[in-house]
């Protein structure tokens, strides 16, 4: 439960709502990063000003994407406490809906490469301040078997690290769990091949594909030019996965400089299919996701995100 919410002071320099709009604070309270105290913060800082705030937090599995995609759904401004798989869930739940809010990020979870990607803050009352500021972007995404991904979709080696993570390790060591199942699963994996079609062209053969709307993978990591307030999607497809040639990878993409690398291609495309001769674990924004093959296409419709 929430503790009491302290009155919080006005912030300086903005005015009132002339409309005061629910604004619906979502937030997932066993997910790692989650602050209480924050979230109080937020709330009253934007309740000092007059909105009305309404804070639910989650008792089950995807419920942020129940939430968003109910039709009684009338908050002018949504914001996720969360991390990016908290946003893809709200996308998933939005994704059909002729009228959308503007979606707000208050950064939690293992993984906060989105709001990396935005340069958005952390602190509670630059958080609010974004909010009532109202200066929004355009958040595109991508469909991979018509499931929307805001970062990235991909088959290979990190989605089977995705899947054989132990949530248990996740919770304690966030980031570092994914090292740890990394080193694991490299020892024992043996790869398959993945074929890699491009609007149509000729497939490009390699062991590992991601599908990214962003231009950030796995952290502060740049992998492709563009972005996820940016229309289009680019492929990455590494030619090969074993042990000397992720090494050789990894350090590329460390220094900035994966596209460049021998045995990389990066490339931008509409409508892209990875498949295999069997099946290969496949993931969606850090989250399972079945296995291939994968149809990925851009989403026609943009979410308008808040950002400073």
């Amino acid at each position: 439960m929430i503790d009491s919410l302290q009155t919080a002071p006005v912030l300086s320099g903005v005015e009132a709502p002339e409309t005061a709009g629910l604004v619906l604070i979502m937030a997932n309270p066993t997910s790692g990063g989650y602050n209480s105290q924050k979230l109080q913060d937020v709330k009253g800082h934007l309740e000092a000003v007059g909105c009305r705030v309404d804070l639910r937090l989650t008792t089950h599995a995807g419920e942020i994407g129940e939430v968003c995609a109910a039709p009684g759904l009338a908050a002018e401004t949504l914001i996720i406490a969360g991390g990016d798989g908290s946003v893809n869930e709200a996308l998933t739940g939005l994704q059909h809906k002729k009228r959308v809010p503007n979606l707000a990020i208050i950064p939690f979870g293992t993984a906060n490469v989105l709001a990396l990607e935005l340069g958005l803050p952390k602190g509670a009352k630059e958080i609010a301040r974004m909010i009532l500021n109202k200066r929004t972007k355009p958040l595109h995404y991508g469909l991979a078997n018509d499931h929307p991904f805001v970062l990235m979709a991909s088959a290979g080696f990190d989605a089977e690290v995705v899947h054989t993570v132990p949530l248990d390790l996740k919770r304690r060591l966030k980031k570092f769990a994914y090292v740890i199942t990394a080193i694991r699963t490299g020892l024992t994996r043996k790869a398959t091949p993945l074929a890699v079609s491009l609007d149509g062209a000729p497939p490009i053969n390699g062991r590992f594909a991601v599908a990214s709307n962003a231009r950030h993978y796995g952290g502060p990591f740049v992998i492709c030019p563009g972005g996820a307030t940016d229309p289009g999607l680019h492929m990455l497809v590494l030619e090969r996965d074993d042990p000397w040639s992720s090494i050789r990878y990894s350090i590329a993409l460390m220094l900035g400089q994966i596209s460049k690398a021998k045995g990389v291609t990066v490339q931008a495309f509409q409508e892209a299919v990875i498949s295999s001769p069997e099946p290969v674990a496949a993931q969606v924004d850090g989250d399972p996701f079945g296995v291939s093959p994968l149809h990925i296409r851009a989403a026609e419709q943009a979410v308008p995100i808040l950002v400073p």
